[in-house]
């Protein structure tokens, strides 16, 4: 039987969420932002494009997922550590006392072989990115009359035939495409022009 509604392949399409091996939340939302062992994959990613700094790495962590995610220093320090004794890391202290690391060849050797993971991480980052307007104030003050909207769209559609669902669709296009022309054009994320 096709699966419908919240958490199917189509749904977790729209809203920019995979599967990622447990039970999901509703419409693919994660409790956690990295599984087991992405934090060590995120930090081994970062600094390979440029050495940092750990309040620099949880900055970046932040901006990667539009705010969504903040790392704790409990949580990006022990990473940076067990990656060091690993040898996948160096830290040297710089001249004005900030610890800053930088990846090893035995690091990005061990990061190519984690590309796929590395890749899921950034693309999961990049769908908690473009989420991320439905968190600010504004956002939060349009979430109900939406959800009147959802509710009505979703009720017309079910006791509707083709023709009805067909006339919903098209309500909804146009109502999208009135609320893009208010949006910045730098704000437009690329999941948008799924309908």
């Amino acid at each position: 039987m096709r699966r419908r509604g919240p958490g199917s392949a189509r749904w977790r399409s729209w809203f920019g969420f995979e599967p990622h091996g447990h039970r999901s939340e509703p419409w693919g939302w994660r409790r956690r932002f990295f599984e087991s062992g992405e934090v060590r994959l995120a930090l081994l990613s970062l600094l390979s494009e440029r050495p940092m700094h750990g309040y620099e790495l949880m900055k970046e962590m932040e901006a990667r997922s539009g705010g969504m995610y903040q790392a704790s220093a409990g949580t990006v320090y022990p990473n940076l550590q067990q990656l060091e004794d690993e040898g996948l890391v160096r830290m040297e202290v710089r001249d004005d006392g900030k610890r800053v690391y930088s990846i090893t060849e035995e690091g990005r050797k061990a990061l190519k072989e984690e590309a796929p993971g590395v890749e899921r991480i950034w693309s999961r980052a990049s769908a908690w990115d473009d989420w991320r307007d439905a968190f600010s104030p504004g956002g939060a003050e349009v979430m109900g009359p939406l959800m009147r909207i959802a509710r009505a769209a979703f009720r017309a559609a079910a006791r509707g035939d083709t023709a009805q669902v067909e006339r919903v669709r098209e309500v909804l296009r146009k109502t999208g495409e009135q609320l893009e022309k208010m949006a910045p054009a730098e704000a437009k994320s690329t999941g948008d022009d799924v309908d």
